[in-house]
């Protein structure tokens, strides 16, 4: 039996026979064409039989998944009729009198390559429906047959390099039991579909597609990230009664999806959701969350090369507080710079960038880009419970300074006769340790706090969280981090102010007891770690979690207080 690791993208486990993927061979060769004119026609054909495929299948997403999956092949269909794209192919044929196929590769290859080298993994993923899109029209022009996945009729493990968007909606999850494949991360679009498919999938093993051939027998397990090539009896046995157990705590899980967060004694505390696009709400709601606890606005501003106008902004958060229905929706304003560029601004390069000018920092400096996007998120406002947030705030003058800057736009709106909302929450991230410090003199200023554990750390332990090399001093439950997020929240409520937390910390199965007995308010995750922190905090007692928060702050190390977690769990009835 061999094991192979790789990141579980969809939650779940999976027993079945490979079925491996050839990718089809779509080689292109440089050919001098005598007619430019009948390439560019040919290209033109071939665009529109795409556009015909992507449009079925976007239909055919929308009957299973619903609006919000669709979305994805909108995406491609603009794609297909994208000048800047589309343009370029057509000039490189008529000028170099280039073969259609060619000319598309070279220009679609330059944009791929683009995205691929962004910081973002995000965006990087992104290039997954670039290439998606130039198989499908490079299929056309080479009149090469793709393999029809929606024709597969036995229980399979599909093995491939990647699989696209285009091939995961073809998927029927009577037959297809998991997929798992070379590349790929937990946003890629392939992954999304598969946790909405809820067919459990394995990305990123880097080297499966060499180690596994047509028949193998397979266990894939979505959580672990991990896929077992031709495993014994005994590993078969224990894993079909490890997939009865998790279909029993999935179903467990759904009972709790429209049930309020309350502790066994009955402390109620908010669940909410971190969203990047409009079209992560269906999450949100699928899955319970009571909130969006962090709407990250600067996805707005990525994978373009310019500005979204401001009618565009306010187009994606009027949709977002309209989904949301009255629930309430935390926005950070642009947060960029670090590991989050935005080439078309062109700012110069910093020796540091995660202590540059970046977020709130940018935009005060940018007065023209804040402004644009708080008269967006100002006129939105009136859809729904709009709570807004600026990020980075380091000292008492940039809050200031900032929300200044939003009455202004909020004065000029309304002497233009448009209506905007008064009962807006204003916040801060408290991610810098300066702020945590003065927690007290921010709380009386500042409607609320969403602790940012992610750079809060960092910040704290002075260590980079994207080095390796220092990666063992990304510490959440460090008693310095613990003691900072208490005087955090012991500041927000002496002045009858709420507490979220955005990070990671926020749904971490060791933390969550520790932020219960520190008195945290809301607690901001991904939406398919709702219903599982939901279940956990139902059998805590906060009266207990307390007392263990005391202890856990008088540790001296992380792995102190992670053993006092234990140990407690042990000797008590609350789960992990």
């Amino acid at each position: 039996m061999v094991k192979i690791k790789g990141i579980g993208a969809a939650a779940g486990i999976a027993i079945a026979k490979a079925l491996v993927l050839e990718a089809a061979e779509l080689v292109t060769e440089k050919r001098t064409v005598e007619d430019p004119e009948v390439e560019v026609t040919r290209l033109r054909e071939a665009l529109v039989l795409s556009e015909a495929e992507v449009r079925k299948l976007k239909q055919r997403t929308l009957e299973q998944l619903g609006e919000e999956k669709a979305e994805i092949f909108e995406a491609h269909l603009l794609v297909l009729n994208d000048p800047e794209l589309l343009g370029p192919v057509e000039d490189k044929i008529r000028t170099e009198s280039l073969n259609a196929e060619y000319a598309l590769q070279e220009v679609t290859s330059g944009f791929i390559s683009m995205f691929e080298n962004m910081k973002s993994a995000y965006l990087r993923e992104r290039a997954a429906d670039m290439r998606d899109v130039t198989k499908r029209v490079l299929a056309h022009l080479l009149k090469v047959k793709v393999q029809d996945l929606a024709a597969i009729n036995e229980e399979v493990i599909l093995v491939a390099e990647d699989l696209t968007p285009s091939e995961t909606a073809q998927l029927n999850r009577s037959f297809v039991k998991g997929f798992a494949t070379n590349i790929g991360g937990r946003t890629s679009h392939s992954a999304i579909m598969a946790r909405s498919l809820e067919i459990p999938a394995v990305v990123g093993t880097k080297e499966i597609l060499h180690q596994v051939k047509d028949g193998d027998l397979l266990i894939l397990d979505g959580m672990d990230g991990s896929v077992l090539l031709n495993p014994d009896e005994a590993t078969i046995a224990e894993y079909r009664a490890k997939k009865e157990q998790y279909e029993a705590q999935r179903a467990e899980y759904a009972k709790l999806r429209h049930v309020p967060t309350v502790t066994m004694d009955g402390l109620h505390v908010e669940l909410a959701v971190n969203i990047g696009t409009p079209a992560d709400v269906a999450g949100v709601l699928e899955n319970g969350g009571e909130a969006v606890g962090l709407y990250r606005a600067e996805f707005l501003y990525m994978g373009r090369d310019s500005m979204p106008s401001e009618q565009e902004q306010f187009g994606a958060y009027k949709t977002v507080l309209e989904r949301m229905e009255g629930k309430p929706v935390v926005v950070r304003t642009l947060d960029i710079g670090g590991d989050k560029e935005l080439p078309y601004l062109e700012l110069p390069k910093e020796m540091n960038p995660f202590l540059g000018l970046r977020a709130v920092r940018l935009c005060l400096e940018r007065q023209d880009i804040f402004r644009t996007q708080l008269r967006a998120l100002l006129r939105a406002s009136v859809y729904g419970n709009l709570r807004i947030m600026f990020p980075m705030i380091a000292t008492l003058d940039e809050f200031r300074e900032a929300k200044n800057i939003l009455l202004e736009e909020k004065a000029k709106l309304a002497a233009e006769g448009i209506q905007v909302s008064n009962e807006i929450q204003l916040g801060i991230m408290v991610e810098i340790p300066s702020t945590a410090v003065l927690a007290d003199l921010f709380a009386k200023e500042v409607d609320f706090f969403s602790i940012g554990t992610n750079d809060l750390i960092q910040y704290t332990m002075a260590a980079d969280r994207m080095n390796e090399r220092v990666s063992y001093l990304y510490q959440p439950y460090n008693p310095a981090i613990l003691r900072l997020v208490k005087r955090v929240i012991d500041s927000a409520h002496a002045e009858g102010k709420w507490v979220g937390m955005c990070g990671e910390m926020a749904g971490d199965e060791t933390a969550i007891p520790l932020l219960i007995g520190l008195g945290l308010d809301e607690f901001s995750m991904s939406a398919s770690s709702i219903l599982a922190a939901r279940s956990q905090i139902s059998k805590l007692s906060a009266e207990e979690m307390r007392t263990l928060a005391l202890e856990a702050l008088s540790c001296g190390t992380a792995e102190e207080v992670a053993r006092l977690v234990t140990q407690t769990r042990h000797h008590s009835s609350f789960p992990m």
